[in-house]
Formats: C-alpha cells, sequence, structure tokens
C-alpha cells in the first residue's frame, strides 16, 4: 500500500511538472495610472496610454517587431504571411491573410473582416483617415461620403485569401500606418460607430474580462490565441495583466516603492526623481524618445487668431522653466520647434529667444512685451486647458503666471487625462490653448509636421482633429506632399525638405514647443525582463513577474 501511495505521489509530480507554466510564465502584473485614457475603440483613440495596450490585443496587416531596442521600428508581418513588396511603380500592395487565426470571440479572421476594418475607419472618423489612409483609392469620397464608403482600392479574393490596395500615389509610410492600431483589423460585424467603453474583440495574445473608466481593467489571456510570430504577437509572459485607475503620480510613486503596483504610467515627478535615483537604482529606466511636449494656440479665435498676440508668448516662455518642471536636464531638452532631435529631418532652429540661431537661450521679453502692444489684446481673457497629470498642470500653472505678466486676464483649467486629449481637439470647446504633447508614431517627420499641421487632420466639432492649433495652409500642405514622394527615391533632400518646412510653421507661431524629453520608468522590485519599444514604449506583455 505505502509502495502505492509513494508510486502515485511520483506520477502525479511528474504530471504537475509537465503540465507547469514554462520559466517565466505565469502571474499578474499589475500597472497603474491616473485615470482612464476616453475611447477604448482602437479605430479612434489616440492616446499612447491605449496604444500600449491595444498592440496586445490587436493585430493589423504587418506590425512593428513587439520587442525592445532598435529592432522595435522594424515592420514584420502579423496577420498577412509576409511584409510584401510594392508593384506598379509603388501603387499597389498585395497581401495573403494568414488562415486559421480566430478573434477573442471564436470568429474567424477573414478578407470580409478586412473591408469592414478599412471601412470602418472612415465611418468612424478616425483621426488619421484623411492624412494616411485617403492615399487608397476611394480614401477621398469615403472621407467625404463616410456612411456609403466603398473604398474601391481595396480588392480582396476570398479564394486565395489574398487583400490588394491600390494607392492614388506612391506613399513611403503605408506601411507604417498599417502597422498601428487603427488599421487593426476587427470581426466583420463591429458596429460602424465609435464604441466608447466597449471593448472590440480583438486577435492578440490577451483579451479585455473587464473594463470601468472609472477604476480600471483586467486582461486576461485570449483562448482563440495561438502564436504565429513571436515578434509580430508573441505569446506574453504574465497570464492577467491589471491597470488600475485613480491614483495621482505622487501615490503611484510609493505604491511601486510598497511592491503594490509594478509599473505606472505617470512620469515621475520632479520633487521623487532624487528619492528613486538614490534608492531605486535598479527598478529606474531611462529610455531616448521621439516625443516632445507643445502648447498650441488657437489661431482661429481670439486672442491667437492674431499673431503678435502668438509671437509675444513665443519670446516669453522660460523653456529652461519648464524643462525644471519635467525633471531637469537628464529627461529633458529645450526646443523651439517641432521635430525632435532624433527624427529625420531635425534641423536646430530657434528664433524665439534672446539670442537667435540653432538653440533657445533665454526668454526675450523685450520682444515679448514689444509684441503684446502691437497686437491690442492686452487684458484678453484667456483659459489654459491641462491634464491634471504632472508636469502638464504644472506647466499649465507656469503658462498662465507668464499670460498674466505679458498682460492677458489668465486662469488654468485643469480637467482629467480621460477627457483631456479629446476635449482640446473639439473646435465646439473654444480651446484658447493647452498644454500638450506628442510622441511618434513612426519615425518620419510626417508624423509629426503632416498629422500635426495639415489641414486634413483639421476638422470642426470633432473629438478626432489632432490639428489642435487649426492651422491650415495649402502651399505648406503641398510642400509636405511633395516631401512625401521625395522621400521614397530621394531621402536625403525630403528630409532637407523636411527641415525647411518645420522651420515655416515655426516661423507662424501656431504653437510653443517646449521640450523634447526621454522616458524614465519606475517599476517594482519584482518585475524582471523590462522592454522598451520605439514605437509602444513598455511592453507590458514581455515583463516576467517574480512570484
Amino acid at each position: 500500500m505505502i509502495k502505492r501511495i509513494l508510486l502515485l505521489a511520483l506520477l502525479l509530480a511528474g504530471m504537475a511538472t509537465a503540465q507547469a507554466a514554462p520559466a517565466g510564465y505565469g502571474g499578474t502584473l499589475r500597472m497603474v495610472t491616473v485615470s482612464a485614457s476616453g475611447t477604448f475603440d482602437p479605430q479612434v483613440n489616440y492616446t499612447l496610454r491605449y496604444a500600449q495596450l491595444f498592440q496586445m490585443l490587436y493585430d493589423g496587416l504587418v506590425t512593428f517587431a513587439k520587442t525592445g531596442g532598435p529592432k522595435s521600428v522594424t515592420i514584420v508581418p502579423d496577420l498577412a504571411t509576409a511584409v510584401p513588396v510594392p508593384t506598379d511603380h509603388g501603387l499597389t500592395y498585395q497581401f495573403t491573410l494568414r488562415t486559421g487565426v480566430k478573434f477573442s470571440n471564436g470568429q474567424p479572421v477573414t478578407t470580409a473582416a478586412v473591408v469592414h476594418s478599412f471601412r470602418r475607419l472612415f465611418k468612424v472618423n478616425s483621426p488619421n483617415a484623411g492624412t494616411w489612409y485617403d492615399v487608397i483609392v476611394g480614401g477621398r469620397r469615403c472621407l467625404a461620403h463616410p456612411r456609403s464608403c466603398k473604398l474601391q482600392g481595396l480588392v480582396v479574393d476570398p479564394a486565395t485569401n489574398s487583400i490588394t490596395f491600390h494607392l492614388r500615389h506612391p506613399d513611403a509610410e503605408f506601411l507604417d500606418q498599417l502597422a498601428l492600431a487603427f488599421a487593426a483589423i476587427l470581426p466583420v460585424n463591429t458596429p460602424d460607430h465609435n464604441m466608447g467603453t466597449r471593448p472590440v474583440p480583438g486577435t492578440g495574445t490577451y483579451m479585455v474580462k473587464s473594463y470601468d473608466p472609472s477604476t480600471g481593467l483586467v486582461m486576461v489571456r485570449n483562448p482563440y490565441f495561438h502564436q504565429w510570430s513571436a515578434l509580430a504577437q508573441p505569446k506574453g509572459f504574465p497570464s492577467v495583466i491589471t491597470y488600475r485607475f485613480g491614483l495621482s503620480a505622487e501615490s503611484q510613486v510609493t505604491a511601486v516603492e510598497n511592491g503594490q503596483y509594478d509599473w505606472m504610467y505617470e512620469d515621475v515627478p520632479a520633487d521623487r526623481l532624487n528619492e528613486i535615483a538614490t534608492k531605486y537604482t535598479k527598478q529606474v529606466h531611462i529610455t531616448p524618445t521621439n516625443w516632445t511636449l507643445y502648447v498650441p494656440m488657437n489661431v482661429n479665435i481670439p486672442p491667437f487668431n492674431n499673431k503678435d498676440a502668438r509671437l509675444a508668448v513665443e519670446y516669453a516662455m522660460n523653456r529652461e522653466s519648464t524643462v525644471k518642471l519635467a525633471g531637469g536636464n537628464r529627461l529633458a531638452i529645450p526646443t523651439c520647434i517641432t521635430l525632435p532631435p532624433k527624427m529625420p529631418g531635425y534641423s536646430a532652429y530657434c528664433p524665439f529667444t534672446k539670442n537667435p540661431g540653432k538653440h533657445w537661450s533665454a526668454p526675450n521679453w523685450r520682444l515679448a512685451r514689444h509684441y503684446m502692444k502691437k497686437s491690442g489684446m492686452i487684458g484678453q481673457k484667456v483659459t489654459v486647458i491641462t491634464s491634471l497629470q504632472a508636469p502638464y498642470r504644472q506647466i499649465g500653472v507656469y503658462t498662465q503666471d507668464v499670460l498674466n505678466r505679458l498682460g492677458f486676464k489668465a486662469s488654468v483649467k485643469a480637467i482629467s487625462p480621460n477627457i483631456d486629449f479629446t476635449y482640446i481637439q473639439n473646435t465646439n470647446n473654444h480651446v484658447q490653448i493647452s498644454i500638450t504633447d506628442w510622441a511618434q508614431d513612426y519615425p518620419a517627420p510626417s508624423d509629426f509636421l503632416n498629422v500635426l499641421y495639415s489641414c486634413n487632420s483639421f476638422h470642426k466639432g470633432s473629438d478626432s482633429s489632432i490639428n489642435i492649433s487649426g492651422f491650415c495652409d495649402p502651399a505648406i500642405d503641398a510642400e509636405m506632399s511633395k516631401a512625401e514622394l521625395f522621400s521614397l527615391k530621394h531621402p536625403n533632400q525630403a528630409d532637407a525638405m523636411w527641415s525647411h518646412i518645420d522651420h515655416q510653421i515655426t516661423r507662424r507661431a501656431v504653437a510653443v514647443n517646449l521640450f523634447s524629453f526621454e522616458r524614465l520608468d519606475f517599476v517594482s522590485a519584482r518585475l524582471r525582463n523590462f522592454q522598451f519599444s520605439g514605437e509602444f514604449f513598455f511592453l507590458p506583455q514581455l515583463a516576467k513577474i517574480k512570484p
């Protein structure tokens, strides 16, 4: 009897070992942030906070490699079997759809789902439908008549699982744009409207188990997922990923120090940086990024429809003061232009400073007062809109002080990050000036200049109007289109063109560019294998949780 018990125990132990997860797999990754971040619809939301989640939940035909380091900006096949080489002088891209892939609701991924997803981009007024995807034949008609969108340039053959895109003109960035969440393939019965707080089924490693924009969300493994490419959609180490909403940045730091959470989204407040740098050195990761913080001024309503008023603000802002509010020169670099230093086409330039030249030196209050007086806007009321989180709120208060010193009657309205980004975009809210930021979608200058300042990025009365300043110049749009075409065969010449465009927009004084900055991630002592992507920043699915 004893031998039989011992034998049974050994068998059970062997079974347990055989069924145990490989080393590093399992556990719960606990993330924390100050709030939700708007709609959970991947074809509408344009925030880094949710892009970081969408890359684990959804797939496109191609994607950026889910890995850390320089390779993270490499395009790899995802739901397509290969990355195609364009034909017909760059006008045609043909993909073959993988077979056997299912959405988290069990529905198969079909060519019909691909067609529905791309038509839906236009029907839901996706933020970049007009700047990225209208290059597809029929895209411009879809922009003008979204409800009846047919998108004739997208042709599929269910028999061969082929998908062909025909473009109006060659586009060097078309694959980059297909690699982002806007181009996620969704179930064929996904409604043609913004899904708001209702998550859409996806094909990724994880699925949303529960979501409450006031408290947080829980992601678990997608039961229908099987890994077809470790670079496109890795299996993922954590079994569960939770995301808590509602803690201030100060509270987040303390909670990560205490091991209550494993990673915090917000920037570490400046007054806590020394503490974590000295006590928790091994838990701090600093990574270069293409990321800028800027202050768009609405050029279509008073007082900043007056260029002299905008110039007054440009000359008065002390960029070094805002750098200190963001954590100092280790994390931020003052700038006057839109493109960050590591972006192709970057050329240092600063006309709005005491000593004009390549770099910012100091405020020029003499010129600031001159332009303020010339503007005739002394005494005008101005409300600065900013997010509640640090350092945006602090920079908002600093901006208020600068405006008051110039002679405006300024106040600050700090709102939840859950609504801040869409609020400042919508012209119905009459936002005069705001504090916001921009991180690259992919490493190309058009992703900053074309997206933020083209006429096609400005939509009255829309939460998806990324051109927050409302600036529109058809001549500059034409230059940007020309630079995009040149980038196909003459990249160096295209970079010089983008630099010229950047400097032109800078001189229009449509936004105060304050600084470009690096990303600091603070993690718990139990988080291992921290990986940072140039596209998605921290990759939660690759984190290993020490028991």
